[in-house]
């Protein structure tokens, strides 16, 4: 029909039934406006729109709202615009729930059209279609990480994926505790945290270090492949502090036997999730538990701070540190973590990151992993 576009009428259509309810000619109409009789033409027939200040006029001159023929005329470009890209859908909708740009740019997907996108996205998380994708869509309810925020499931499945690749002797819990023993002289000196990736190898534990996703807020993960203990960390926290207490605590998971039907997933442990409460559930109490008095030997860690509080000398803090065999910096993580203060002693927080990297499986930071998928 003339003047419609997909059953939507031009503007110029409400215009001349306007013009024969008043007995107007378009001269007439032109006169009232001010503009030449072309340009009124134009509009009638649709080859030139309503600008905001003509559907001001316009509104004057038939005493009605100006948002009327605003309206009409948005309504009007709207259904001649063309229909967009139908990836846009697909892709709004994946992005809605995972952090799909920065899984591209970590070298996780490749950027591609919405079908191929979500064919990489199930493959990503060993799913069979994207329907059975963790988080999305109807596959909400099925997942077994309902409630796990969706990058933290993408740095877990990340983790996954190269832990499978990793090879590893036998996984024996006596060679694990033999390494916590051994790993003590390593605490010392911040470039020795590079002998750990060995040590959690010789004792059948893959160990992998992942960039955290941005917002993640994770820590750490512990879970099993087949009888094959796999622990990722993030180091979303460089300090050596925080890098002692997070591994400890997934180690003791690996000992309790803990992930085995469902990842643990740590988050936080340097805030409410590291603590020792009837809050915090009971394998992660224990796990805090562990990884303090691994840290500094809790009993040792109380006497000192009964005998100085409130007032920690550096002196203090560095005798403490010698006698526990420790980076000084460790010892300022438990007391900050005490005493709820998070400006003492920072400059003993060095950064370990690095010395980490240098020997283990890592992907992030500017480096891909190298799959062989």
């Amino acid at each position: 029909m003339d003047g419609f576009v997909n059953d939507v009428p031009a503007p110029g259509l409400f215009i001349r039934e306007e013009l024969e309810a008043r007995g107007w000619t378009q001269s007439d109409l032109a006169y009232v406006l001010g503009i030449a009789e072309s340009e009124l033409s134009a509009i009638l027939a649709g080859k030139r729109g309503i600008t905001p200040e003509r559907a001001k006029a316009f509104g004057k001159a038939f005493d009605v709202a100006a948002e009327l023929f605003a309206n009409l005329q948005n309504a009007y470009d709207l259904s001649r615009a063309r229909e967009p890209d139908p990836n846009v859908e697909r892709k709004a909708r994946l992005q809605s729930v995972y952090p799909i740009r920065d899984m591209i740019k970590r070298g996780w997907l490749i950027d591609s059209a919405a079908s191929l996108l979500e064919a990489q996205l199930a493959s990503f998380f060993e799913a069979s279609s994207i329907n059975e994708v963790p988080q999305l869509a109807h596959a909400a309810m099925k997942s077994n990480y309902g409630d796990v925020p969706a990058a933290q499931l993408a740095w877990l499945y990340r983790v996954r994926q190269i832990a499978k690749e990793m090879v590893v002797p036998a996984y024996s819990e006596k060679a694990l505790r033999k390494a916590l023993a051994e790993m003590k002289q390593y605490m010392i000196d911040p470039a020795d945290t590079r002998h750990v990736a060995r040590l959690l190898s010789e004792c059948g534990i893959r160990y992998v270090v992942v960039e955290a996703l941005p917002n993640s807020k994770i820590d750490g993960v512990c879970f099993w492949i087949d009888d094959s203990p796999v622990i990722g960390m993030s180091i979303l926290k460089d300090r050596i502090d925080n890098f002692w207490f997070v591994l400890r605590h997934e180690i003791e998971h690996v000992l309790q036997g803990d992930g085995r039907d469902l990842a643990i997933i740590d988050s936080e442990l340097e805030g409410a999730g590291g603590g020792t409460g009837s809050e915090v559930p009971e394998q992660e109490r224990n796990a805090n538990k562990e990884a303090a008095d691994y840290c500094v030997p809790i009993r040792e860690m109380e006497s000192f701070f009964l005998r100085k509080n409130p007032f920690f000398s550096e002196r203090d803090l560095l005798g403490f540190a010698k006698r526990m065999q420790v980076h000084p910096g460790i010892v300022a993580g438990q007391l900050r973590r005490r005493l709820n203060r998070w400006d003492l002693f920072s400059k003993h927080l060095v950064k370990i990151r690095q010395s980490v990297l240098s020997t283990a499986m890592c992907d992030g930071w500017g480096q891909v992993a190298p799959l062989s998928n």
